[in-house]
């Protein structure tokens, strides 16, 4: 670098001396350098007879001698004082001038042509440069991070944690399983739906078991220079072996390890064929650990999946209440707050751990906006929605769109509080009362899922014999649940569904709801005063209501 940068600087010094030596040239010849003289002065030298030639200009009479060069002007001579010499008339033209002004042209547009060429080169070599800056900055060299993450510090995963232990222990005392004759699994894969914490779980392995962590994701991997995610997941193990006993994270290991069609053969395929290579090289004693997070498993190559690559699978669920409850423990331990954390794990269903985490963070915001001084149950109320289903801006509703909505979300909120169904308090803005689940449920509970998302159009057709089209997520998640029932749980009539089973289960449950809200409506009465004042109401408010009726 620096011999090309001395190279620079001695090339511009020699365009600069060039021009230099041009311009004094020019100086030289152009500069008029005879002494002025008056006409009585130049009588005396013609007198003299010391005058060699004479030259005559437009301006000026140019008197030279052995030693000197004279002018005069040329207004102030006669043609008489000349009679004895021979005058020559010069033309303000000159070639050599003109020679000098051709080549200094021609000196400035080279100078010009080779910094416009060097600049075309340098940015082809810059754009070169920086394809291989990111290359090289790929594949630059591997090195493990230090985890500070602790079991401590990751709440309710007692389950994973027992599972997990054992490969600590090997990693730590690696003798004690080698003189058993065992060995353990190659690689560990921990399967969970996002925000879970498999990420973290796996820093904590490392962290407990006191060895070198290799991160990495499998969208790394995946280069568009072809060979380069293959030589990116060598250079990883070289490392990792280098260092045993170590463990080597992939997260999101789906992004490379899809399953093969055999059809084609692109980087992607190349690298999944490496990571396989490489898991087969393990030696018994390397002391390597894989580590790898996905929430598609389905979706991945069989191979990578058979005994001796990833032996054991570690499935890392969303948490239960009592689980939510120790992680919002962690979480709330440096916020200020007056909470019961039982209470927000009751109305957290269907959180996972990063959307706990969110909520905590919202809250205290809040509560900071709010000018308060600690968080309270409130704070959560207020922000779960925007936490669960995003923050959406409030529609704008004449009073009569208000008056259908108010009628539509106490029905809802009315059905959902006799059913119990999980939830603690309603917004005259939200679309959803409760968040979808997969899990297990039995079929009355189904049902009463159904009604309640059934109940807004049934109240708005006893009331006023139509509904609005912001019906329509309730609607279709109502008839997903019942074709599911029908179609894959064997919940109809008989196992194997008839024709119109469907049909006949919605209208059932339709028939119900309508009957149900036909008796409550005192309760609907009461609850969209409630709905008109404040534009929300808590499942508390709704249950008082009620246990006053039935």
């Amino acid at each position: 670098m620096r011999t090309m940068l001395e190279s620079k600087t001695n090339r511009v010094v020699l365009y600069v001396s060039a021009f230099l030596v041009i311009v004094l040239v020019l100086f030289a010849l152009l500069r008029d350098n005879a002494d002025p003289i008056t006409l009585k002065e130049a009588t005396k030298i013609l007198e003299k007879h010391s005058v060699k030639s004479v030259v005559a200009t437009q301006e000026y009479v140019y008197l030279k001698t052995d030693k000197e060069l004279y002018k005069i002007a040329a207004s102030q001579v006669s043609p008489k004082m000349f009679i004895d010499y021979e005058v020559k008339v010069k033309n303000s033209s000159n070639v050599i001038v003109y020679l000098l002004l051709l080549v200094l042209f021609l000196g400035f547009g080279a100078l010009f042509y080779r910094w416009f060429q060097k600049n075309s080169i340098f940015k082809t070599q810059e754009a070169k440069e920086t394809r291989g800056h990111y290359a090289s900055e790929q594949s630059g060299p591997i090195e493990s991070i230090k985890s500070d993450v602790t079991f401590e510090d990751i709440g309710g995963i007692s389950d994973v944690k027992s599972e997990l232990e054992e490969i600590i222990d090997f990693m730590k005392k690696p003798k004690r399983y080698k003189s058993f004759g065992a060995r353990m699994p190659r690689g560990v894969l921990l399967v969970g739906p996002p925000g879970v914490g498999k990420t973290m779980i796996a820093k904590a392995v490392a962290n407990a078991a006191g060895v070198p962590f290799y991160y990495q994701s499998g969208a790394s991997f995946v280069q568009i220079y072809v060979g380069m995610g293959a030589k990116r997941v060598h250079e990883l193990f070289v490392a990792a072996k280098n260092n045993a006993p170590a463990i080597i994270f992939i997260d999101e290991i789906d992004a490379v390890g899809k399953k093969r069609d055999g059809q084609r053969n692109d980087e992607r395929e190349a690298t999944l064929n490496q990571l396989l290579t490489e898991m087969d090289g393990f030696e018994n004693s390397s002391g390597v650990i894989v580590v790898a997070a996905t929430n598609k498993i389905d979706v991945l190559d069989s191979a990578l999946l058979r005994a001796g690559r990833f032996d054991r699978r570690i499935f890392v669920e969303l948490p239960t209440n009592k689980e939510r409850a120790l992680i919002l423990s962690k979480y709330l331990e440096k916020v200020p707050h007056e909470v019961d954390v039982s209470a927000i794990a009751n109305m957290t269903v269907g959180f996972n751990g990063a959307s706990l985490a969110a909520l905590v963070n919202e809250a205290s915001l809040l509560a900071i906006r709010q000018h308060d001084f600690q968080v309270t149950i409130d704070h959560f109320h207020q922000v779960k929605d925007k936490v669960m289903f995003g923050k959406k801006k409030l529609q704008i509703l004449s009073p009569k769109q208000k008056e259908y909505r108010v009628t539509y979300q106490a029905a809802k909120v009315i059905c959902a509080t006799y059913f119990d169904l999980p939830f603690e308090k309603l917004l005259l803005s939200n679309e959803k009362l409760t968040p979808a689940t997969d899990e297990p449920l039995l079929q009355h509970e189904l049902e009463s899922r159904v009604k309640m998302l059934l109940a807004g159009v049934v109240a708005c057709a006893i009331r006023y014999h139509e509904h609005a089209s912001s019906a329509k997520g309730d609607l279709d998640e109502a008839k997903e649940i019942v074709e599911k029932m029908i179609t894959e749980y064997g919940m109809g009539s008989s196992l194997m569904a008839s024709q119109n089973e469907k049909e006949i289960l919605m209208q059932k449950l339709y028939t119900q709801t309508r009957e149900l809200l036909e008796s409550l409506q005192s309760v609907m009465s009461d609850v969209e005063r409630v709905l008109n004042e404040r534009e929300s109401i808590t499942k508390q408010d709704v249950k008082k209501r009620l246990d006053a009726v039935l």
